[in-house]
């Protein structure tokens, strides 16, 4: 018989950027348990409501992650919003979603490199780095920022997009698209990546469904849970369906990536054919008063956001539940019975984020 031995994985690790800590069982190489401790970087910025007015929050909001920041800030002042019952303009709406899936795609494309870099695929790394670039030059085209944009507030929006932005929006995406394509071509034709990919991690769509899994974690195993057919901002005007796949291992999860970055190009492309004229934002007067849950979709899955307050300009309760918290559940599922070389690999075929985990 076999005798099992406990192997710490992180919090460093080359395929970590950021701090986690797994305590694998392993028999011989193959893993019996994954047991996960996370808290290496609480920051405690839910606890800043206190000492910190409700627009002010906002910014403070979106450093809670430097990928998926224009979502933080977004889903914070949705809820805000609900509270006061503030109906932002129609153009707000439509200029929030662009720069949501604009968010989602550098998301993505950032993923896909650092998989490739998890498999020592390094020229595969660099371009799919160097494609995100042009997705982080329109950001800063249109905000000003290529990591924190601080365009929300309760309200609506700060900034506009012109014609003239909106004509090399479209133009660089046509771009975008073909590179994308010759993206796809390798991740999912190469022999090497399949190899790495295929078969590693399976989670059933029982299992996906039981442990609460979001995202393309959990949509690659078949669930359709995808935040955005509820309509909020401009994606009730907008056509989509979730995409999601049957196979529920790693290439499956690289699989329902790739094809979200042509969907969020599709979704860009709706939103500025259908966008319409009109203000950026309505005044808010006064304080909050009342409780609220939100859901959005961010580039990692469903990010749930609570708000209390009480009708003062500091909050009293702030909670942030994030997309990688939701799937660690069934990250270390998937990572029983792998090979302890695919442990890297699996590890980040959820997107982790720690700093959002940690917040």
């Amino acid at each position: 018989m076999a005798k099992k031995s406990v192997i710490p994985f992180g919090p460093q690790h080359p395929v970590l950027p950021e701090p986690i800590h797994l305590d694998l069982v392993i028999e011989d190489e193959t893993v019996v348990e994954a047991i996960p401790n996370i808290g290496f970087v609480h920051r405690g910025l839910e606890g800043l409501v206190e000492l910190r007015d409700f627009n002010r929050m906002t910014y403070i909001i979106e450093r809670t992650c430097g990928i998926c920041s224009f979502g933080h800030g977004m889903g914070y002042v949705e809820t805000i919003e609900k509270i006061m019952n503030v109906e932002i303009p129609d153009r707000a709406k439509f200029l929030r979603t662009i720069w949501a899936e604009l968010g989602r795609m550098h998301s993505h494309l950032l993923w896909l490199g650092l998989l490739a870099d998890s498999f020592g695929f390094e020229s595969l790394f660099y371009q799919c780095w160097r494609v995100r670039e042009k997705i982080l030059d329109l950001h800063e085209l249109t905000t000003g920022g290529r990591v924190i944009f601080s365009v929300n507030k309760v309200g609506g929006v700060i900034k506009d997009i012109t014609p003239e932005m909106q004509k090399a929006i479209l133009d660089t995406l046509t771009e975008v698209e073909k590179e994308i394509r010759d993206l796809q071509r390798t991740f999912m034709g190469d022999y090497s990546v399949q190899s790495r990919l295929k078969g590693v991690g399976v989670l059933t769509k029982d299992q996906a469904s039981m442990l609460g899994c979001i995202g393309p974690f959990g949509r690659a195993s078949g669930l359709p849970s995808d935040m955005r057919v509820r309509g909020y901002e401009a994606y009730g005007m907008l056509d989509f369906e979730p995409i999601t796949s049957t196979e529920g291992d790693s290439f499956a999860r690289c699989d329902c990536r790739i094809r979200e970055l042509y969907q969020s190009i599709n979704l860009i492309r709706q939103a500025i054919a259908k966008m319409p004229a009109g203000d950026l934002f309505v005044p808010v007067k006064g304080n909050p008063d009342g409780e609220y849950f939100n859901r959005i979709e961010q580039p990692r899955g469903e990010a749930l956001y609570y708000v209390k307050a009480e009708g003062n300009q500091n909050l009293t309760r702030f909670r942030l539940r994030t997309p990688t918290f939701a799937n660690i559940a069934g990250l270390c599922e998937t990572l029983k019975g792998a090979d302890l070389a695919d442990v890297p690999i699996l590890i980040l075929t959820i997107d982790p984020c720690i700093s959002c985990t940690e917040r």
